[in-house]
């Protein structure tokens, strides 16, 4: 990773608001580091994806500031996109293209060279099980299948900053394990992955810290052991944790 990069949080939001037709993330301020996993959890409806759409530049906060790793997203977006890949819930991909020709494309809008794109989507394709479909349209393509195709399209130009929001959804039991060791190996790397997920284990498991949102509000925050030490008393399963925290805030409002 460059020294630059690395002396700065991968992610700071301060501030952030947005609302619709009522307020959906409220004031919210957090900071992600180089090389986490951080998970951001919380209830439907609790500001999750409407905050990584934000941090992705695809809606505009009503108040609030994004930098990613130093730059500013309001006023140098494209170099904020150029070291950011966002995976949404429902895969977006070319249906009427193949997982090839998809590639090829996700490449060329990120300047990667034609040897090296060809070089990473192969070794995508073989860890992702993509290859036996590699020259089929992708509109036949189950919901798992075209999660995985939009996964190796966001990591063909290699972010500094990857943004999933479920990931695992649509997955087997066996190709979630391996998108999980794959996201693994993206941390260990250097990379910083932020992502949600109602499958409290993974995020138990997986990631450095955690947050949990509720009503557009961040709660809480640490690492397992932390939100364990301070919400479960000293023990529990994050599953616990999270819903006592959840219930005693709803309680409380």
């Amino acid at each position: 990773m460059d020294a630059s990069l690395s002396q700065v949080d991968a992610l700071a939001i301060s501030g952030l608001r947005k609302a619709f037709d009522k307020p959906v993330v409220k004031d919210l301020t957090l900071q992600v580091r180089p090389g986490e996993l951080y998970a951001l959890l919380g209830s439907n409806g609790a500001g999750k994806t409407t905050t990584l759409r934000m941090v992705a530049g695809l809606i505009a906060p009503d108040a609030g500031s994004v930098h990613i790793f130093g730059i500013d997203c309001a006023q140098d977006p494209l170099a904020a996109r150029a070291v950011t890949a966002w995976v949404p819930d429902e895969p977006m991909i070319y249906d009427k293209l193949t997982p090839l020709e998809y590639m090829a494309l996700i490449a060329g809008l990120w300047s990667v060279k034609p040897a090296l794109a060809a070089q990473r989507t192969d070794e995508l394709f073989t860890t992702l099980g993509l290859n036996e479909v590699a020259n089929q349209r992708c509109e036949a393509f189950s919901r798992g299948m075209k999660q995985k195709v939009a996964l190796a399209g966001a990591l063909v130009h290699e972010p500094r900053l990857l943004l999933l929001d479920e990931p695992l959804t649509g997955l087997d039991a066996a190709m979630a394990r391996i998108v999980k060791d794959l996201l693994d190996a993206r941390v260990r790397g250097g990379a910083t992955i932020i992502l949600t997920t109602h499958i409290l284990e993974v995020a138990e498991r997986m990631a450095s810290r955690i947050g949990i949102l509720h009503h557009g509000e961040l709660v809480a925050e640490g690492t397992f052991s932390q939100l364990q030490a301070r919400f479960g008393g000293g023990k529990g399963s994050l599953e616990d944790v999270f819903v006592d925290l959840v219930t005693d805030t709803r309680s409380a409002a």
